[in-house]
């Protein structure tokens, strides 16, 4: 059974499943296979499975498969639930949904709240929403997305593209002349 597959048998809806399996998983751990144990992130904050991170956690723990799946289902629902909220009245497309739920499960509700990008999703300007997700200008200068603790981190410039794509994928429509 694929990711995609235990993450809908646990209850999530398609598109949050893919956007899971297909987009955070592979950036959150290795081949998309969850890490079974604690780790510190590249910024030292204990870490686990796909991305997990919570107080509960302390070095030395370790999970199996299926823990590491519930976790990760649990996870996803809350950056989802979060993501909808926080875009309502906003029809989110197939894209900007997967899209915009990789980035709050990466870089948190509340500072997906306060950003650029937001403001402008929610102004109806959603190809230059999309765009903020590579060209974000923020403390750091610009693709303040891509920096964990003032550190400029490679993974979050390719996530960051990764992510742009699939938000920009439903909302360019091609014409036939």
């Amino acid at each position: 059974m694929s990711l995609k597959q235990k993450l809908v048998a646990l209850g999530l809806s398609s598109a949050v499943a893919l956007a899971g399996a297909n987009l955070i998983a592979p950036t959150e751990a290795p081949n998309g296979e969850p890490i079974l144990h604690t780790y510190l992130d590249p910024v030292d904050i204990i870490t686990a499975c796909f991305g997990h991170t919570g107080t509960e956690l302390e070095i030395n723990q370790f999970f199996s498969e299926q823990q590491c799946i519930e976790m990760f289902a649990k996870d996803l629902g809350k950056a989802d639930r979060q993501l909808l909220r926080l875009t309502y009245p906003v029809q989110l497309t197939e894209g900007e949904h997967a899209a915009y739920l990789s980035l709050v499960y990466n870089f948190g509700a509340g500072n997906f709240q306060t950003s650029t990008l937001r403001k402008l999703l929610l102004r109806g300007e959603r190809v230059a929403a999309c765009h903020q997700l590579t060209d974000a200008c923020g403390k750091h200068g610009c693709n303040g997305f891509v920096y964990a603790a003032d550190i400029k981190l490679p993974g979050l410039v390719e996530r960051r593209k990764k992510e742009r794509k699939i938000c920009l994928k439903d909302l360019y429509v091609e014409q036939n002349h």
